[in-house]
């Protein structure tokens, strides 16, 4: 038996067989590359863009680019697509189905290919069997990954502005509360500048304004000198702390103003390398391939099929 089955035997059955075998491959391959054809097999059109992550920081450990692909593959940005697209109807899922949901989101993976390339950057690749709903997902996924990035950027810039705000708020009124002491001590008191007024004071005091001790107020000095062994200290307090808080109060509305510009700001996220396009050759299936292995199997099984017929004569 063993004998029977050499290459040499082989060889023979295959030349004493070769018409059969080849009218069965030929038929073969006539119905692989009928049934493979788009009546049969709707062809899918591919296109793909390459893109780096941009105006963005890591969070934790990971990537830039590992960032991006967590985003892009978002449940929010495949729920966009279902929605922007209608896919459940481009897809032919209808929506009371009861696995509606899972046979949505598979058929959506098993169409749209996203992936990090050994370059870090990210490839979105989509196939779909019109040609421009193919470039046209690839160019949204783009797009809802920039929008729900500046949304993410943007929602925390609002935290950060309305901390700043409140804080601003809180040095003004510090600020006001010290002006109004400020005010109080000299509309009650008389005394508004230590240095200059202590120095004034002094000279009448002592009688020598203007070298004329006649002109000179003594009661008033008297009292406003009483005023600023009194005050003087207070008065010097609140002019420090009120330059104090301006200077806080600038410093806190130069980084009010810096998180307001980001908010204001109309930036990208991604840099494009390779831009989606329009194809007119289809990816899927191809139809050669299916021919080849099809003829190619069904020229092994005639083939087995055949030895074990002539086994039977061979034992009898």
């Amino acid at each position: 038996m063993e004998k029977y089955f050499n290459s040499t035997n082989l060889l023979r059955v295959i030349i004493r067989w070769k018409y059969h075998l080849l009218i069965i491959v030929g038929l073969t391959a006539l119905l692989s590359g009928f049934f493979s054809g788009p009546t049969f097999i709707t062809p899918l059109y591919k296109s793909y863009a390459i893109a780096y992550p941009a105006n963005i920081a890591p969070y934790s450990e990971e990537s830039e680019t590992e960032q991006m692909l967590q985003i892009v593959m978002s449940q929010d940005i495949t729920d966009s697509m279902i929605i922007k697209f209608n896919l459940a109807k481009h897809y032919g899922i209808n929506p009371k189905y009861k696995y509606f949901r899972t046979a949505i989101l598979g058929e959506y993976r098993d169409n749209v290919k996203i992936e990090k390339t050994p370059y870090e950057a990210v490839k979105i690749e989509v196939m779909d069997r019109n040609p421009d709903t193919a470039a046209l997902m690839t160019n949204a996924i783009l797009n809802f990954y920039n929008k729900k990035v500046d949304y993410l950027h943007k929602s925390k810039y609002y935290e950060v502005t309305y901390m700043y705000s409140r804080q601003l708020a809180r040095k003004r009124a510090t600020m006001d509360s010290l002006k109004t002491i400020l005010r109080t001590l000299g509309s009650e008191h008389g005394i508004f500048e230590y240095d200059y007024q202590s120095q004034q004071i002094m000279k009448g005091y002592l009688r020598t304004i203007d070298g004329n001790p006649d002109k000179i107020n003594s009661k008033e000095a008297k009292r406003l000198m009483k005023s600023m062994e009194q005050y003087s200290g207070q008065l010097v307090e609140v002019v420090e702390m009120l330059q104090d808080e301006a200077r806080a109060y600038v410093e806190v509305k130069l980084d009010y103003e810096m998180a307001q510009r980001f908010i204001d700001s109309h930036l990208t996220y991604y840099n494009v390398v390779t831009s989606p396009y329009v194809t007119n050759k289809k990816v899927y299936p191809i139809r050669w391939l299916i021919v080849v292995a099809a003829s190619f199997a069904v020229f092994a099984l005639a083939l087995f099929i055949i030895f074990l017929l002539d086994r039977r004569k061979f034992e009898n």
